[in-house]
């Protein structure tokens, strides 16, 4: 017995201590202001329990998790944290996917916690980086440049939101003891004119609205100064220089689209199918890409009927948009797939694909 424990306690000594490392460590993040649910998986172990990590620490812990693996795969949802977190966290050498948010309750329990959020992450890069592409869709990550460039049109389309949200609440004011009016009330004019048909206290009231309307509204146009400025001086008429860098701001680079169907999906513009069987059927536009630039279209697209009587889209569409007996549905496909289009054209001349001369267009002098 002697001999056999020398013997063991030996070769244990000659033995080399294996290494702990494991090839790839999954973590999946559920973000939060204030704190992080984390959920990892070392290769293709069981993941483990969830931890709740503060969003100030985070950083920290995860470059300690770098000594563990020899590959550190992170992923979290897009939202209203920004991509401050993905720029830290390829910082330290970590891979790491923003992904398109989605519905996590996948299977319709009607559970929704950060913890099974962060599991079910985990499990879609699991099977994303298993070779399953469709676990989950990964957004392009803009540069800090270009992050910074589409701040101005945002900011400007949100004070004109605030700016139409104060004007319905005193028209909403007015209908209430008997005066209809539009949205546009507070306009130097119609204001002067309501102001000496309203009682005082009405007036007083409606005051309030008036200058926070008139505030917002010089801030708009202050933006408006600046985006200007800066707008590309080649485009073809009908397109402003407003909308102009608010489509270029969006795309951020047209390079990165290799196809016209990810032009038309970017945008959301493109076509939903549902097909069962022998049966299909057509749907409507998927919504699913850029709000603000479909809508930034859709309104272009109506003025370049006007301004841009040569373009070929015109002249394929302007038996139904430029008819009044069209019906109202018709004519609101018609403007959708003109929208989907010119977005397409636009990225064919922006790329040098084709020349404004060759689509029709005037440009603007």
């Amino acid at each position: 017995m002697n001999n056999r424990q020398t013997i063991s306690k030996s070769e244990t000594n000659c033995v080399q201590p294996q290494s702990t490392q494991g090839d790839t460590l999954k973590i999946a993040i559920d973000v939060h202001a204030a704190f992080f649910v984390v959920a990892c998986q070392m290769d293709g172990s069981n993941p483990k329990p969830p931890q709740k990590i503060d969003s100030k620490q985070f950083v920290g812990w995860l470059a300690k998790q770098l000594d563990k693996a020899k590959a550190v795969v992170c992923c979290y949802e897009a939202g209203p944290t920004g991509f401050w977190l993905h720029r830290k966290i390829v910082a330290l050498g970590v891979s790491n996917y923003v992904v398109c948010p989605s519905c996590l309750d996948s299977r319709g329990r009607g559970v929704n916690t950060d913890k099974t959020d962060a599991k079910e992450l985990l499990s879609r890069l699991d099977r994303y980086l298993a070779g399953n592409k469709k676990a989950f869709s990964p957004v392009r990550v803009p540069s800090e440049q270009e992050e910074q460039r589409r701040l101005l049109p945002r900011q400007r389309q949100q004070l004109r939101q605030t700016r139409l949200s104060l004007a319905s609440r005193g028209r909403s004011l007015l209908l209430l003891y008997g005066w209809r009016q539009n949205n546009n009330w507070w306009r130097p004019q119609l204001w002067k004119k309501l102001r000496e048909q309203l009682p005082p206290w009405l007036e007083g009231l409606l005051k309030t609205f008036h200058e926070l309307i008139t505030t917002v509204h010089q801030q708009i146009l202050l933006l408006d100064k600046t985006i200007e400025a800066r707008s590309a001086k080649e485009r073809p008429r009908g397109l402003g220089p407003l909308s102009w860098e608010q489509i270029e701001s969006e795309v951020c680079n047209w390079s990165r689209f290799k196809n016209r169907r990810q032009v038309g999906g970017f945008a959301g513009l493109t076509g939903g199918v549902s097909a069962s069987g022998q049966q299909v059927a057509d749907l409507s536009i998927t919504k699913a890409g850029n709000k603000r630039l479909r809508t930034t279209l859709v309104e272009l697209a109506w003025r370049m009927v006007f301004y841009q009587p040569d373009y070929w889209l015109v002249k394929k569409w302007s038996k139904v948009l430029c008819n009044p007996r069209a019906h109202v549905r018709a004519r609101k496909r018609a403007i959708v797939a003109f929208a989907r289009q010119l977005l397409v054209d636009l990225w064919k001349w922006r790329t040098g694909q084709v020349s404004a001369q060759r689509l029709g267009w005037i440009m603007a002098e």
